[in-house]
């Protein structure tokens, strides 16, 4: 028997130990196998039959895994001459919109987001300096374009207001530390998509973009100096100062709500 084979056996009995849906089993052995195999995404999976024998599983269960599979965003099916499943890669965004609905009836504060980002923000600014190629630092200026002069209008004004969490988004992709860069990217995808974040960017408020226009000049001046402990701690100071506005802001939106009622 060969060393794959005792993995995906051994695998499979742990997770059947543990009184796991079928179909779960199914879908954790076939990514098993896939990782095994070294398979990378657009290489074709097995015909479904030689699945069926592989994982000793009926038609319907492994049909359920391979439906689950795809929705996961880890497979994709094609029909037609040709067709079958083939290994897929999820894209970030897609993989942050699944994450995020984990939190659909629980949302975070603004305080417990700013927890993390005081935590994890400095350290990816540390991370990109002495990285940055001219390309990259040219994606980050371009961000902040959208929003170094003043609103024309509301609409405006929003837009620039994501704009902002743009910037911190490129930094995020910018990481050589790619679990780093996820979880700030999703903090500040949370941000967005925050219904009391919303309110307070829908609400007119250019000390705002001053304010992250002041930090973020002097940290691309750290990065473009290679400065790694400079950039951290300019970031920190981004952070708690963002975090006291935000809160700040929270209070008045929310006093505003109760004035209405």
């Amino acid at each position: 028997m060969s060393d794959d084979t005792n993995r995906s056996s051994l695998s499979g009995t742990l997770r059947q130990r543990k009184g796991r849906k079928r179909t779960d089993e199914i879908c954790d052995r076939i990514k098993d196998w896939i990782v095994d195999r070294d398979m990378t995404p657009g290489d074709r999976l097995p015909q479904e039959q030689a699945l069926i024998e592989e994982f000793e599983a009926s038609k319907g269960t492994v049909r359920e895994a391979l439906k689950s599979l795809e929705t996961q965003g880890l497979i994709r099916t094609r029909t037609g001459p040709g067709g079958g499943a083939f290994v897929a890669e999820l894209d970030g965004g897609r993989a942050m919109e699944l994450l995020a609905n984990f939190f659909f009836f629980k949302q975070p504060t603004i305080s417990d987001i700013y927890q993390l980002r005081r935590q994890l923000e400095p350290e990816l600014a540390a991370s990109v300096a002495g990285r940055l190629s001219e390309e990259d630092f040219k994606r980050l200026e371009e961000t902040m374009r959208l929003y170094d002069h003043p609103a024309a209008n509301r609409g405006e004004e929003y837009e620039q207001r994501l704009a902002e969490l743009d910037f911190h988004t490129v930094l995020a992709e910018l990481s050589p530390n790619p679990l780093l860069g996820f979880i700030c990217g999703f903090l500040q995808n949370l941000l967005q998509n925050l219904t009391i974040c919303k309110h307070i960017y829908e609400s007119p408020n250019p000390e705002l973009r001053e304010h992250a226009l002041h930090y973020q000049v002097r940290l691309m001046q750290a990065l473009r100096g290679a400065n790694a402990e400079a950039a951290r701690t300019i970031m920190y100071e981004h952070m708690c100062a963002a975090q006291a506005y935000m809160e700040a802001c929270e209070a008045e939106v929310r006093r505003g709500f109760l004035r209405i009622e």
